[in-house]
């Protein structure tokens, strides 16, 4: 099974569309069939493959902004120790934080990553190893892989026609899908699932350009007597075509047509096919499609100061923490093994997200340190900043004791006791 034959099947039923036509009897009459008795089928839509479909702006803009958002993400190794997660150092923290392979740093390597989850609905990695442990996490090309199942066991074979093909076990292999088909091995791909909505958004670019380009003019047509004979209709054809060329690009308000024709306009006007509406509608359609909140599409419609801050928590709490989760999940189960007994894991720092905010991030560390949470040294190694001395004791507000506790409080002497001082007494 390859991994994009969703676009091959999709292609085929495409042709079998376009092989459909009044002379065939197996074709109801029905209203969801009756355009496609006069040749307006889907297959007339521009097609959809991943790199016509990152022409739309709001899918360029969903894709750009979800895998650069991820691969931004702090990613470190911890271990558990009696004295609580202790960061790790050394080779899987230096694969995991700085560079995955010798070739690419972190970033560049998890936005790769994650395009291939947010185009082609999958992100591939292969976990080189060694006898002294993990060694690189290499990138693998989803396009030229295939995924199936063999006595239980799922298999992944990776190679083409200029690469010889290699056979490697789940366990090797980090693997993202955008979300699975019922057999546990095929996926379905956002850009595939949306593809009609793509289509209209393609559809109205094409034709947004083509109007404009036209000058603004739609199609027009020349309506009078029609002359008789082949020959006499050609010329009338190109008398009509050379009127709308000179409609298209005549610089005078006023241009010539034959006598005895009138020129009417054929096609919808946009601002009467809500045009505007319809593309705006379109980046709502596929900001549905990755679950992103639209105000990230830079479609600020309706929003105000404090839905768009809504917005901003929804994002945290309900995508990019549970693709984070996602990959915590599949690096701790192919890293370290389903048993697990070193007690070794890795996690995004989901407060990097906060570096762009220096008030919320400023009084977020304050409060840790207040409250006895994190160390001013640790808060300050959040920044990169250096450490400094008693910074690595943990400190409470002074006023905050234990509930019910019975400690001695200090007495100071009443403000008004008119007791002499020792000094008035002598």
């Amino acid at each position: 099974m390859a991994i994009y034959d969703l676009f091959s099947r999709r292609a085929a039923r495409n042709r079998q569309e376009k092989r459909n036509s009044i002379e065939n009897q197996n074709i109801p009459v029905s209203a969801e069939n009756f355009l496609a008795y006069f040749g307006i089928q889907s297959g007339n839509l521009p097609a959809v493959t991943i790199d016509s479909a990152l022409a739309v702006p709001a899918v360029w803009a969903a894709v750009a902004f979800l895998s650069r958002t991820l691969a931004a993400l702090p990613l470190h190794a911890y271990r558990d120790t009696k004295d609580g997660p202790k960061q790790l150092t050394g080779r899987l923290e230096a694969i995991v934080h700085d560079a995955p392979n010798p070739e690419q740093g972190s970033f560049k390597f998890w936005q790769w990553f994650w395009q291939q989850v947010f185009t082609g609905g999958r992100g591939l990695a292969w976990i080189e190893r060694t006898p002294q442990g993990v060694d690189s996490i290499w990138p693998m090309d989803p396009t030229k892989t295939t995924i199936r199942r063999v006595s239980g066991r799922v298999l992944y074979q990776f190679g083409d026609a200029q690469h010889p093909v290699k056979e490697y076990p789940a366990e090797d292999i980090i693997d993202i899908p955008f979300m699975l088909w019922h057999d546990g091995l095929r996926h379905y791909g956002p850009i595939t699932m949306a593809s009609k909505a793509i289509q209209l958004a393609l559809a109205m670019n094409d034709y947004g350009s083509n109007f404009f380009a036209g000058g603004g003019v739609p199609p027009l047509a020349l309506q009078g007597p029609l002359p008789a004979g082949n020959d006499a209709i050609k010329r009338a054809q190109g008398d009509i075509k050379r009127t709308i060329d000179a409609a298209k690009n005549a610089n005078d308000p006023i241009f010539p047509i034959p006598a005895g024709y009138t020129l009417n306009p054929v096609g919808l006007d946009p601002a009467k096919g809500q045009m505007i509406e319809a593309r705006r509608f379109q980046v709502e359609e596929i900001a549905r499609a990755y679950q992103l909140p639209k105000v990230f599409l830079q479609d600020l419609t309706g929003a105000t100061f404090s839905n768009t801050e809504q917005q901003n928590l929804m994002l945290v709490q309900h995508l990019v923490g549970q693709w984070a989760q996602a990959l915590e999940d599949e690096l701790n189960l192919k890293l370290f093994g389903r048993g697990n007994s070193g007690g070794k894991y890795i996690e995004h720092n989901l407060d990097g997200l906060l570096r762009g905010d220096f008030v919320t991030r400023m009084t977020g560390l304050a409060q840790g340190v207040q409250n006895g949470l994190i160390t001013p040294n640790e808060g300050r190694a959040l920044d990169n900043r250096p450490a400094k001395e008693n910074g690595d004791k943990l400190y409470i507000q002074g006023a905050t004791v234990v509930l019910g506790s019975n400690a001695p409080q200090p007495t100071m002497p009443a403000a008004n006791d008119n007791k002499p001082n020792e000094a008035e007494a002598a």
